[in-house]
């Protein structure tokens, strides 16, 4: 161990520690998402430390509005972190932007030891070099051109007023490492160049930040994307050089990668991945956090629907594919259909009631009435929808008032001049039903329009005027509940004005 070795206080304290560290440049990506859950899972399995970092040392992409985002999408699905922003730790802070100075003490001791160096290289030197090296068939990676410079040689970049970056000085040889997902895995470092510790303006980059903060904040365990695998090596070469006893690294697992509809790593060219798109869309955060594990992992039993709660007590990083797996939203959509059927009927009724406000069906706040009236309409709907989007189409009817509109594609197909006598009997029937029960109108409706002493038609064909006429649409909660609670003023005065609309 060197001089410079972490201080003694830094040695792990038993039990498992896992971080999830995104860097919001936007809302959190589904695959972002479902790192953040097997992390909380495994934590919450193994009865360890769930730690929130936020990497946002590049502050021109990640924004505070950003960052806040973030944590609330995070609490939105239930992953609530034991350490964190705005929660705070022992081992804080946790955003990479005020930490800073910790970063440039490390990168000095880096240099002080030999582990690393400056480099003056310009860009389009770098670039140069690259494409020479690309045309003679040799590696096209950083070719240590500043690993050895003279005296004179510094003397001289200085004098054109270069400003170096910092470079890790990579070892020969190769790093081998047992992931738990993927098993052994060996990187040789031939193909593993010399690579940039800090910007020439001090900021850190990606390799020297994740590592440093990981040694600090006792991370035991690092579970993230795949796209993050071939960072491993540089990774513990820093390790090494900060004097971190080899049983003190992280244990890795590396996620397989999330594919979109056309088998290409998902993102917005092939499919929608805001996290925060599912939500505004109507998905639970029970049927996003249940859909997103079972893209690598699964209980074992075949089981498909399980909770937050019940994951954790079964999650087992053994037990994660390392095959990649395909985002599929029919999926998402048939399981979020499933949690809202299971939803206790007055929590129904506050999920949809923010969906409500949004498209002004109702007031913000709403009324007593309106919530009254939510609550007695949300039983006709709760079995009928896969998304809560889609209580507004169902219920707006209840509310539109003297703004009510006919669907105009409907009613071209149903009210036709041959719906006019079915409206006008329909109307005559429910004006003097008594009292105003679904179940009573059910009665009055079919003798008026079905039962030979009525106008005897199929059911098929008496109702479909009706319920377009009343409700706005073909499809619509079941009619007589759907009458009942309209009230016998509005739903009259809505047939004898489709009966005079079709002729």
């Amino acid at each position: 161990m060197t001089e410079h070795a972490p201080p003694a206080d830094d040695q792990p304290a038993g039990g498992v520690r896992v971080r999830f560290a995104p860097s919001p440049s936007g809302d959190l990506h589904v695959g972002n998402i479902r790192t953040a859950l097997y992390d909380w899972a495994f934590a919450r399995h193994t009865g360890g430390t769930f730690v929130l970092r936020i990497e946002d040392t590049d502050r021109s992409r990640v924004t505070t509005e950003y960052i806040a985002s973030a944590l609330d999408t995070l609490r939105w699905l239930g992953l609530e972190w034991d350490e964190g922003p705005e929660v705070g730790g022992p081992y804080g802070p946790y955003l990479q932007s005020e930490r800073m100075d910790i970063y440039r003490e490390w990168v000095q001791r880096l240099l002080a030891d030999g582990h690393a160096y400056y480099c003056y290289c310009t860009t389009e030197e770098l670039a140069a070099r690259r494409e020479a090296a690309r045309a003679g068939g040799g590696p096209s990676g950083y070719d240590g051109h500043c690993r050895v410079l003279t005296a004179e040689q510094v003397r001289a970049y200085q004098a054109e007023g270069r400003m170096p970056v910092v470079r890790f000085r990579m070892p020969e040889g190769s790093t081998t490492f047992t992931d738990l997902v993927r098993g052994e895995v060996t990187f040789d470092h031939q193909h593993v160049p010399d690579f940039v510790l800090a910007r020439a303006d001090s900021s850190p980059l990606y390799t020297l930040a994740v590592a440093v903060d990981d040694v600090l904040m006792k991370i035991t365990h690092v579970v993230r994307g795949e796209d993050l695998l071939s960072s491993t090596p540089r990774q513990i070469a820093v390790y090494r050089a900060m004097g971190v006893p080899e049983e003190r690294f992280p244990v890795f697992a590396h996620l397989p990668y999330v594919l979109g509809k056309d088998g290409q790593r998902l993102s917005k060219r092939n499919g929608v991945v805001s996290a925060n798109w599912y939500r505004q869309e109507g998905f639970l955060p029970e049927a996003i956090d249940n859909y997103l594990a079972l893209l690598g992992w699964s209980p074992g039993d075949n089981r498909e629907e399980f909770t937050l709660e019940e994951m954790a007590a079964e999650f087992d990083l053994a037990r994660v594919n390392k095959n990649a797996a395909q985002f599929d939203v029919r999926k998402l959509e048939s399981i979020n259909g499933d949690k809202i059927r299971a939803l206790d009927p007055a929590d129904f009724v506050s999920r949809i009631i923010p969906f409500l406000q949004r498209a002004h069906v109702i007031g913000d706040p709403p009324s007593d009435a309106e919530v009254a009236l939510v609550t007695a309409a949300a039983p006709l709907i709760q079995t009928r929808i896969s998304r809560l989007t889609e209580a507004v189409g169902m219920l707006v009817f209840l509310f539109a008032g003297a703004g009510f509109e006919v669907d105009a594609q409907d009613a071209a197909k149903v009210l036709t001049p041959d719906a006019a006598p079915v409206l006008r009997a329909a109307e005559a029937a429910l004006a003097e039903a008594e009292p105003w029960t679904a179940e009573v109108i059910e009665a009055a409706l079919f003798a008026a329009l079905v039962e030979p002493a009525g106008l005897g038609l199929k059911p098929r064909v008496a109702f479909a005027p009706v319920r377009v006429a009343v409700t706005g649409h073909r499809v619509s909660p079941p009619l007589y509940q759907s009458i009942e609670l309209l009230g016998r003023e509005r739903t009259l005065a809505r047939l004898a004005e489709a009966a005079k609309a079709a002729g």
